[in-house]
């Protein structure tokens, strides 16, 4: 008869090899389910399910790659996928090197490669983490309201120059923006469309580039 302190002494041991297992054997979407319903818009290869200028937009060592190095913008351009999304979780990596960029969400495909709505804000100076409504009503009441020292927390939350996560929800009239893990919008907006297709912005201007990786979205849509 094994006595009880051993007992316990070997349960323990036991389970902490069986989760030692589980952690290294099961994939990260079975041992956690952080990951589960989410797919991926990117394939990492090429712009399969996007639409853009082909001049301005390629794909660099699994990442969408848009600089405007070559070619001198008469106005704002955008990459967009071909699906539109309503309720969703979106999270993308994200590193702008330089001017102005965002992620538009819920927007409208227009001709010549624009789009208008929501736009999680990418800048250099300010913005960077703010809702913009590209085409309407451009900065929100909200961010207009927000103290001087809440602006600057949020836009120093940004890494600049180097890779960011950026997570959108949107459910009905709730859109929230997290970067880098702090909250930097978290609105009621009933306004706002309420769906529409994904999009990276390069801005008119300088010359300027910027990067997207892992870009994923899990639909929260009530028929799904």
């Amino acid at each position: 008869m094994i006595a009880p302190c051993r007992r316990l002494l070997l349960t323990a041991a036991l389970c902490c090899a069986v989760a030692g297992f589980l952690a290294v054997t099961l994939p990260p979407t079975l041992a956690g389910e952080k990951d589960e319903g989410f797919v991926s818009l990117f394939n990492g290869k090429d712009l399969t399910g996007w639409h853009g200028d082909p001049r301005l937009w390629r794909v660099e060592n699994g990442e969408v790659v848009g600089s405007t190095a070559k070619v001198r913008l008469t106005h704002n351009t955008f990459l967009a996928t071909e699906q539109e999304y309503g309720d969703f979780i979106f999270r993308a990596k994200v590193k702008l090197i330089n001017h102005n960029s965002g992620i538009q969400f819920r927007s409208r495909q227009r001709p010549d490669y624009v789009v208008t709505g929501y736009q999680a804000d990418m800048a250099e100076q300010t913005y960077f983490g703010m809702l913009y409504e590209e085409g309407g009503r451009g900065i929100m009441e909200y961010f207009k309201a927000l103290s001087p020292e809440v602006k600057k927390a949020n836009h120093e939350a940004a890494k600049q120059g180097e890779w960011n996560q950026y997570e959108i929800i949107c459910r009905g009239d709730h859109v929230k923006l997290i970067l880098n893990g702090r909250t930097t919008c978290d609105i009621v907006d009933p306004d706002g469309a309420k769906k529409g297709v994904f999009a990276f912005q390069l801005h008119a201007g300088p010359p300027m580039e910027v990067r997207f990786k892992d870009i994923q979205v899990k639909s929260l849509d009530k028929k799904e």
